[in-house]
């Protein structure tokens, strides 16, 4: 009989000496599926696939029930079914089928039989896909945000409001007062339905609850305007914030698990005219562990990005506005390399996720820790890597630059609308033109495209002047088909859109691009000549991503409207 191991080679393709470095990690209590998967060498499909051969057990790609059978449902705790994740689906012919991720879980699965009475059959899905049925499995019983407000009558308000107007009747609140079951159902929809930010916008009538969703604001809920003030102290006693001050800016963070997800959350409050607003900003754990080609980099722009991260020294930079994924993708880049052999170190404001390995210092100013302070006390640490959050100031931009001719690579991040712009940003800082170009490797540029929902997407024919606009023509694009958003379903929540992808272009400095960074060239052409040597820039890389079908055109049109004008 062969071995799983001997399976994940053969079947799965993973190559044998990452195998011994994933096994070297069971130490730290985790199965060889989730080492795998953080050394970015095998999904969770080809894991519970692996799984299943081995065991001799039924593979499934999803985990849908016969609507779930609510009497199973009842039978099995929640609580029960996600520390084992296990799913009760049916019960046909005196048995009972059951999604598992651990087969081995062997003693659960007595449970399970003790408890229906009935034979036991599991079959093995993929551990997110089991994580995302229970999560829909079980909210079926749940009140949803709306339902909740529905109970706040106005009486309850007046009770509640009085009960909180003093911080100390704060702090006493117990998990049965509804502004606490709302506030936990909001965080609950927004994990569910994948929101980056929550915005809670006071007006002077009304209070307004935007999800932001795959970069896109949507209107969710309108509370009433009474309860405003509950909702907000909540909210800044999760945080950790001083809920008596209402007139300056604060900032704070929350922690917590929502459906079986870590999820860190920003906190900030700022004074308006009709009362504090206040943005949440969710930060998914295990969306960090995402390898460099789910990010959106395929082709030769993946080819060319595994060269230079492997690189002895240098600096790569990855440039975009805010929210555009630049530091997802540094930490994809650091996952990648990252090592027993290699010490790495970074230097962040705030440190979003937290990797197994890799050394992570936090930036506060209030204590004069800034970028500049915290990268020289990391160069006292004999890294071999080194991650700067942001290049903000010339300080911190010619020590960076210093490390690297020093023999450290370097990954960081500035905020330029595309690559060839931050060639400029350095000079403009005051860099001399020789140490960015002997220092600097390559600089990719990126944006985030909405992916188009599979499940309900519907195909069209664009205009050609659309066509066109994105860099394509009839000739290139054939019979090919296009598609855009249809009317949305259940797995995409009604959006239309579900997920997002990077689209990249990659300057990188060669020996032409250098001699115009000596002559200090403006971005225009520096721009020329990167696209004249055959660079694929912004829009090129999106036309592409369209004609595999992930996006729409409008949305490549979008995202790359400073490309285009």
């Amino acid at each position: 009989m062969r071995s799983v191991e001997d399976i994940l080679i053969q079947e799965a393709g993973v190559p044998a000496d990452i195998l011994v470095r994933a096994k070297e990690r069971l130490r730290e209590e985790k199965d060889l599926g989730e080492a795998l998967r953080e050394l970015g060498v095998l999904d969770a499909a080809a894991w519970a696939q692996a799984q299943a051969t081995f065991y001799d057990l039924p593979y499934r790609a999803t985990a849908n029930g016969d609507a779930y059978q609510q009497e199973l449902l009842a039978r099995v705790p929640l609580a029960f079914a996600k520390q084992y994740q296990l799913l009760p689906l049916t019960q046909q012919h005196g048995a009972v089928t059951v999604a598992v991720t651990n087969p081995r879980e062997i003693a659960a699965l007595d449970d399970l039989r003790l408890l229906f009475g009935a034979r036991i059959e599991p079959v093995i899905v993929p551990q997110p896909i089991l994580q995302e049925a229970l999560n829909r499995a079980y909210d079926h019983a749940s009140q949803s945000t709306q339902e909740l407000l529905d109970t706040l009558d106005e009486k309850a308000l007046d009770l509640d409001a009085a009960e909180w107007q003093e911080p100390r009747d704060l702090l006493d609140a117990n998990d049965d007062a509804p502004i606490i079951r709302l506030v936990n159902s909001l965080f609950y929809q927004a994990t569910k339905e994948r929101a980056s930010d929550i915005h809670i916008e006071p007006f002077e009538q009304e209070l307004l609850i935007r999800f932001r969703i795959d970069g896109i604001l949507y209107d969710t809920i309108t509370p009433p305007k009474a309860i405003q003030s509950l909702l907000i102290s909540r909210i800044k006693i999760m945080a950790g914030l001083n809920i008596a001050e209402k007139r300056l800016p604060q900032d704070g963070r929350i922690r917590l698990k929502v459906a079986g997800r870590d999820i860190d959350m920003r906190a900030s409050v700022i004074p308006t005219a009709f009362g504090e607003r206040v943005v949440l900003r969710l930060l998914d754990r295990a969306s960090a562990l995402l390898g460099l080609e789910e990010l959106g980099l395929n082709g030769h722009n993946l080819e060319v990005v595994n060269r230079l991260i492997y690189q002895s020294h240098g600096i790569v930079l990855v440039t975009g506005p805010t929210g555009s994924g630049k530091t997802t993708t540094l930490y994809a880049a650091l996952s990648t390399i990252n090592s027993s052999e290699k010490n790495i170190l970074t230097i962040e404001d705030p440190i979003e996720y937290q990797l197994r390995g890799i050394g992570q210092m936090q930036v506060h100013p209030k204590i004069d820790l800034t970028f500049a302070a915290g990268l020289r006390s990391i160069l006292r640490q004999d890294p071999d890597v080194i991650m700067i959050g942001e290049i903000r100031d010339a300080e911190t931009a010619e020590i960076a630059i210093q490390s690297a001719l020093t023999g450290h690579l370097v990954f960081s991040t500035l905020h330029t609308n595309d690559s060839f712009g931050a060639v400029s940003r350095l000079l403009d800082m005051g860099i001399e033109p020789f140490l960015v170009s002997s220092s600097v490797l390559g600089v990719m540029a990126q944006r985030l495209v909405r992916r188009v929902c599979p499940e309900c997407r519907i195909p069209y024919h664009p205009e050609e002047s659309q066509i066109r606009e994105v860099g394509l023509t009839p000739e290139i694009v054939g019979d090919r088909p296009f598609y855009q958003s249809g009317a949305g379903c259940e797995a995409c929540h009604n959006k239309g859109y579900r997920g997002r992808a990077g689209i990249h272009e990659l300057l990188l400095l060669t020996d032409t691009i250098r001699a115009l960074v000596m002559a200090r060239a403006d971005a225009a052409t520096i721009r020329r000549a990167a696209v004249d040597s055959g660079m694929r820039t912004l829009r090129d890389d999106g036309a592409e991503k369209i004609l595999a079908g992930l996006t729409t055109v409008e949305e490549v049109i979008r995202v790359t409207q400073e490309e285009i004008l």
